[in-house]
C-alpha cells in the first residue's frame, strides 16, 4: 500500500490543497485547519450552516494570508496581532484564538451576508483531543475532533459502487475531506487496524469517523443538489457501537513522531484487531 493523496484544509470548511509532500507533528498536517470563521459570539462556522464556505480559498504566506471566493472577490490579511483575542467555542472546547483585523471581518461579514470573524491558532491557543480516545496531552488546532483523518480508495470504491447500483450517482474523495488517502482494494480493511507506519512515523487509529451533512454538499459549490453518499453510507457503514453513532467512513488518527510525508510513501499496517461493529455485517 501507499500514499495517494495528502490534503490539508487551512481555513476549517474551505477548499482543501493537495500536496505532494507535507511536514507532520503532533497537531497534524503543518498548516492544517489552523483558521476559521466564528460567530459574534464565538462560535464555530463550517459549511453545515454555511455552504457557501466552500468556495473559498485561503493561500498561506510567511508574510500574509490571500483569501480567495471563487468569484474573483480576493483580500491579503496581515497576521494576527496576538494580544487581540477572542474565546471561541468548537463543539465541547473552548480555544483562546487571535482575531483577524475589524477591516478583515467587515470584509469576510459582507461576503457571507451575516456578521462573523476570523480567528487563528496561534502560540498561546490550547486545545487537546478526548483523553479518552487520544490519550493525555495530544494537542490539535480546528479540527472537528482529531489531528489526521485517513481514508482509503477502496473505501471509496466500495461506496460508489453501491451508489451506482442504485442509480444515486458517485463521488469523489473530496466529499470527505481527509488528510492522508491510502491506496488499499480491500474496503474498509481500516476498520480492523490499529494504526499505520508512514514515512517512519506512526498513526494511531483511535476513533472510525462519523459523517454529516457535509458529505453531501459539492465541495468546490456547496451544494446539496447533486450526488448523495449519505443512503449509501447507510446501507454499508452504520455504526453498531452506541459510542459512536451513525455513518462512518474514514478513522481519526493520532501522529507519534514527526517527520515529512510525501505521495508515494509506502504505508504499513501496525496492527490487527476486531473490525469496528457495523450493522448488518
Amino acid at each position: 500500500m501507499q500514499v495517494t493523496g495528502l490534503f490539508i484544509y487551512p481555513f476549517k470548511s474551505a477548499r482543501g490543497i493537495a500536496l505532494p509532500q507535507a511536514h507532520i507533528d503532533a497537531m497534524g498536517l503543518s498548516g492544517d485547519r489552523r483558521m476559521m470563521l466564528v460567530d459574534p459570539s464565538g462560535h464555530f462556522i463550517t459549511q453545515r450552516e454555511l455552504p457557501e464556505l466552500a468556495r473559498l480559498t485561503a493561500l498561506p504566506a510567511a508574510a500574509y494570508l490571500t483569501l480567495r471566493l471563487e468569484d474573483g472577490r480576493e483580500m491579503m490579511v496581515a497576521p494576527p496581532q496576538p494580544e487581540d483575542r477572542m474565546d471561541v467555542a468548537i463543539w465541547r472546547s473552548i480555544v483562546s484564538a487571535a482575531v483577524a483585523h475589524e477591516s478583515v471581518n467587515a470584509k469576510l461579514s459582507d461576503w457571507f451576508g451575516r456578521p462573523v470573524k476570523l480567528v487563528f491558532i496561534d502560540g498561546e491557543s490550547r486545545r487537546e483531543a478526548s483523553a479518552e480516545w487520544a490519550g493525555e496531552g495530544s494537542p490539535m488546532a480546528f479540527a472537528d475532533g482529531y489531528q489526521v483523518l485517513v481514508t482509503t480508495s477502496g473505501s471509496l470504491r466500495a461506496l460508489n459502487e453501491d451508489m451506482e447500483r442504485h442509480g444515486e450517482g458517485s463521488v469523489g474523495m473530496d466529499r470527505f475531506r481527509p488528510n492522508i488517502v491510502v491506496d488499499c482494494d480491500e474496503p474498509f480493511a481500516e476498520d480492523g487496524w490499529t494504526g499505520l507506519e508512514i514515512g517512519g512515523i506512526r498513526f494511531d487509529f483511535v476513533k472510525p469517523c462519523p459523517r454529516c451533512i457535509m458529505t453531501t454538499q459539492d465541495q468546490q459549490t456547496g451544494s446539496r443538489e447533486g450526488a448523495n453518499p449519505m443512503p449509501a453510507m447507510g446501507r454499508l457503514r452504520m455504526s453498531a457501537d452506541r459510542r459512536v453513532p451513525g455513518p462512518l467512513f474514514g478513522w481519526n488518527a493520532v501522529p507519534r513522531g514527526e517527520g515529512l510525508l510525501r505521495v508515494g510513501d509506502a504505508v504499513t499496517v501496525l496492527g490487527s484487531r476486531e473490525a469496528w461493529a457495523i450493522k448488518g455485517r
